[in-house]
């Protein structure tokens, strides 16, 4: 039986535990506090379409009751990864796979990456300081992983699904290899989308593409993606900052298959909905800015692209979370975003 460990079992953790759990994997989750705490008493709750589904899963804080794993899904916000990769040694036997189902442009991006640059094989310092994943796990352990659903903790132990099913997987070479293939065959006999795509760096940046416009600008001002998206000005600036980000793109080698104007209005056609971010803000969360937001500006920097209004939003969404405690700003990064700092090779 395939052992699969959930590391950070909140809404879409809890989601792919529930669906891999119907496929017959031996599922265990890490969380913690009163999510943990109903999980254990009653067991991992998840709703779909008003049906409501209670599975009995191992769970615990302490990664080492868990023990070596045939794949660790990491589904925490990307800046509480780094500061724990102590924390997944127990899970981890020579052939695990890490699958980082986390939004921004991932730590392993730059593994097998072609992408012409001298970027190659390198971390990314903006979503992994120091290097701290790639140098802990080993860059070969990743299987990407784009996530599309929406989903909810309602109350803890119990998980909402709001849309979507997909989670499109791919390898850092392209390959089709068995274990990723294999994953995706779980995924799918639970119920899910889980195609593998030899070119999953496009998809990263289709959803990166919304991530660090519509997000930001919504933290911001705390409308909705159809209400951006249907004020002029607003639009303007979406437009500019996803102009900005394929140029980012496009120079590591990423192909984007969809045009501005249709990814901008696939945003507004979603009714009422605001992104992850302003939740963050209106829940008095940590922000997940690194990721979405300055991640493109560190690779622009170092590929000496201009992102004028991607640095302006950002200054200015870095400040709102400054000023409600949400966002701590880190002194290497500024230097990055300033173009003043080289990361150690």
């Amino acid at each position: 039986m395939t052992k699969i460990c959930i590391f950070g079992a909140g809404a879409i953790g809890g989601m792919m535990a529930h669906a891999l759990h119907k496929a017959g994997a031996e599922v265990s989750l890490v969380a913690r506090g009163p999510h943990l705490a109903a999980i254990q008493e009653k067991g991992l709750t998840f709703i779909k379409d008003g049906v409501s589904e209670t599975i009995d899963v191992k769970a615990s804080d302490n990664p080492a009751d868990l023990g070596v794993q045939d794949y660790v899904i990491i589904t925490l916000k990307a800046h509480s990864v780094p500061p724990i990769v102590d924390q997944f040694a127990p899970l981890l036997g020579p052939d695990t796979a890490i699958v980082s189902a986390v939004n921004g442009v991932p730590w392993w991006y730059f593994h097998k990456a072609n992408s012409g640059t001298d970027l190659d094989e390198k971390p990314v310092e903006t979503t992994d300081p120091g290097g701290a994943q790639w140098y802990a796990f080993g860059p070969e352990r990743a299987i990407g992983c784009v996530v599309y659903p929406a989903c909810e903790v309602t109350e803890p132990g119990v998980v909402l699904h709001r849309s979507g099913d997909r989670f499109t997987l791919g390898e850092p070479s392209g390959e089709r290899t068995e274990r990723a293939m294999a994953l995706s065959r779980l995924l799918s006999a639970g119920g899910l989308r889980a195609p593998v795509k030899p070119r999953i760096r496009d998809e990263l940046w289709i959803k990166l593409w919304g991530n660090c416009s519509f997000n930001p600008v919504s933290a911001l001002t705390g409308a909705s993606l159809d209400l951006i998206g249907a004020d002029a000005a607003c639009r303007t600036v979406i437009r500019e900052m996803m102009t900005e980000a394929r140029q980012v793109g496009e120079a590591i080698g990423a192909r984007f298959t969809v045009g501005i104007e249709r990814r901008i209005q696939g945003g507004a056609d979603i009714i009422g909905h605001k992104p992850s971010t302003r939740h963050d803000v209106e829940a008095g969360r940590p922000m997940e800015l690194d990721a979405l937001v300055a991640s493109v500006q560190e690779l622009a920097r170092r590929l000496d692209i201009p992102t004028p209004t991607l640095d302006t939003v950002s200054a200015l969404v870095r400040m709102q979370g400054q000023v409600m405690g949400l966002y701590h700003r880190r002194p290497d990064l500024e230097a990055i975003i300033a173009g003043e700092y080289q990361p150690a090779d």
